[in-house]
């Protein structure tokens, strides 16, 4: 079992307000807190049920994956044409034929419970559900997370994800994704593993967290060779002795783990191999670089040197298409995957703890991208609340990014109203960049412990 090593507490000003206004409102009597919780969540809600009516909306979209998927393609007629026009049905399918086209197919199952009310209410019925999940995310963080830790979340929250938190179903998986680290730090190796699968089932992205999950179970256990510290001339001695020991590795979680995964996915492939499993990897894979991404911010840069670009709306996106996506894909690829490495070679010599690698894959995950959704932000805002986030440097730097990014899709977003001759607001791109630069600062500076950004983070654990 992991325990935290309580040698020593660093505060700063910053974080000791995060941790008095925390103490205040939950103090022994006092109902302030709760009042604050029912009320964030309440106006977040209303947030988005005001958006709850528009036919083109992300909830929108999974009223029409529900619907068809249960009823058959003839029940998009039950909605307005434009609403499901994404699909471009040609033939007819009956029920259990049609699979989301870009979500893995378990979340057919948190896009059919508003189903449940009647066809109008649906989108507000899913943002009652996500103000919901807020709830329990803040009880989570207030029960097991750093001092501080659940005012932080809600702090984010508000201003990286207010205009989308109820409008989309991250924070699901980014949950599940906090449970699974929160059971793991508590010796609960199974429900770890199965809280990470349901979130691999959701959203791909937490596949990557499996390895680091496996690490920090054989570290508790005894089960890994322990390599020389800081030690590059050792390592290929030190990859031997612990591959050796790969039979007395504790694999019985972890098998659970594929069994879920598996064994799910395969109940799906029954219905429809290629939506279940191939599509949404042919998906991923074919996706151009999105307009948001430190990728678009270089081809940005190009386009003002006189490089000739394409800006299209499509895979449920605006992209860049240019001669220069060949490069640039694959180059910031090769980024991401040597990023993971290094991450994982930092948890094998015990540098980073569980928390610290997923927070450090997350992050590389998100810079790297040739994908940058306003919406991943709520991947991040719960684990950087749960490990302490929110000191001075982490308030100011991931507090600007979180702005920025509320500023992109609130005010750019909104000023683009046809997706067939796309248009971007003057600023896009400047503001934009300069978000992706701060965020590219900190990714950088937790991966190789810049400012001490992850004694920052985590500041009651030893590094």
């Amino acid at each position: 079992m992991i325990q935290k090593n309580k040698t020593y507490t660093l505060y700063d000003k910053t974080q000791k307000r995060f941790i008095e206004v925390q103490q205040a409102l939950h103090q022994a009597g006092s109902k302030k807190g709760t009042w604050l919780l029912a009320l964030t969540a309440f106006l977040l809600f209303c947030g988005g049920a005001a958006q709850g009516f528009w036919p083109t909306t992300d909830p929108a979209r999974y009223q029409c994956y529900a619907l068809t998927f249960w009823l058959g393609s003839n029940a998009a007629r039950l909605l307005p044409a434009v609403q499901c026009s994404f699909l471009q049905i040609t033939q007819v399918h009956q029920a259990f034929q049609m699979l989301p086209l870009e979500y893995p197919p378990l979340t057919l199952l948190p896009f059919s419970i508003p189903l449940l009310v009647p066809l109008p209410l649906y989108q507000v019925a899913f943002a009652l559900l996500m103000s919901l999940l807020v709830v329990l995310v803040y009880r989570l963080l207030l029960r097991h997370g750093e001092p501080g830790g659940a005012i932080a979340f809600l702090f984010f929250l508000v201003i990286g994800a207010c205009a989308l938190v109820q409008m989309r179903y991250d924070l699901l998986p980014a949950a599940l994704t906090l449970m699974s680290l929160i059971a793991a730090q508590r010796g609960r190796w199974g429900l770890a593993y199965v809280a990470l699968a349901l979130g691999v089932l959701l959203k791909i992205y937490p596949i990557l967290l499996l390895p680091a999950l496996f690490i920090a179970e054989q570290q508790s256990k005894g089960r890994f060779y322990q390599p020389a510290e800081g030690s590059l001339i050792h390592m290929p001695r030190d990859l031997y002795h612990t591959v050796r020991g790969g039979l007395r590795w504790q694999w019985r979680n972890c098998l659970l783990f594929f069994a879920v995964v598996l064994g799910i996915t395969a109940l799906f492939a029954l219905l429809d191999f290629n939506h279940a499993v191939v599509s949404q990897f042919n998906y991923f894979l074919k996706r151009p670089i999105q307009i948001e991404t430190l990728g678009a911010t270089l081809l940005w840069l190009a386009h003002l040197g006189g490089l000739d670009w394409r800006i299209v709306y499509d895979y449920g996106s605006i992209n860049l298409h240019t001669a220069l996506n060949g490069i640039i894909s694959p180059t910031f690829t090769i980024l991401f995957i040597l990023g993971v490495i290094y991450i994982y070679w930092m948890q094998w010599q015990q540098r980073l703890d569980v928390t610290q690698t997923v927070i450090a894959l997350t992050l590389v995950f998100i810079s790297t991208g040739k994908v940058f959704s306003p919406q991943y932000l709520i991947w991040l805002i719960p684990l950087l609340a749960y490990s302490g986030a929110f000191n001075t440097i982490w308030t100011y730097l991931w507090g600007a990014v979180c702005l920025l990014t509320t500023g992109i899709y609130v005010i750019f977003y909104s000023q683009i109203l046809d997706s067939q001759h796309i248009h971007l607001p003057q600023g896009f791109f400047e503001v934009a960049a300069l978000r992706n630069i701060l965020l590219a600062i900190l990714t950088l500076a937790y991966l190789f412990n810049w400012f001490h950004a992850r004694l920052a983070a985590n500041p009651s654990t030893t590094p």
